[in-house]
């Protein structure tokens, strides 16, 4: 009777456990998944650099054209050959850096001397 108890535990034992199921394919879906999920990624992020490149791109001729803008208008403003001359001598630059300087300024030649020494 002692053999038949443990045939029982045994069996009953058995019947606890389930078959393993091969596994041999359940890692394809998830390797799957994370193949696709790094493709979106990647589709996004291009798509927002994109975005960014052409926001930068448009600010940039934005910048260009206000700059542009500025140098026409400072190119109407009349200065004297003197100052010009004085600023190039008492600062040690070039003409055109004191031309801009005094244009700047109006052709006020102490605020543009003021304005090189800051």
């Amino acid at each position: 009777m002692a053999e038949a108890d443990s045939d029982l535990d045994l069996e009953n034992d058995e019947a606890e456990w389930p078959a393993e199921k091969p596994r041999k394919y359940d890692s394809g879906a998830a390797d799957l998944e994370r193949v696709t999920n790094y493709a979106e990624e990647k589709e996004i992020l291009s798509s927002d650099l994109e975005t960014a490149m052409s926001i930068i791109g448009d600010r940039r001729s934005r910048e260009q054209k206000a700059k542009q803008e500025r140098e026409k208008e400072l190119a109407k403003v009349i200065i004297k050959k003197e100052d010009v001359k004085l600023i190039m001598n008492e600062m040690e630059i070039s003409r055109t850096a004191a031309e801009h300087s005094l244009r700047e300024h109006l052709g006020n030649v102490v605020e543009a001397l003021i304005a090189l020494t800051d």
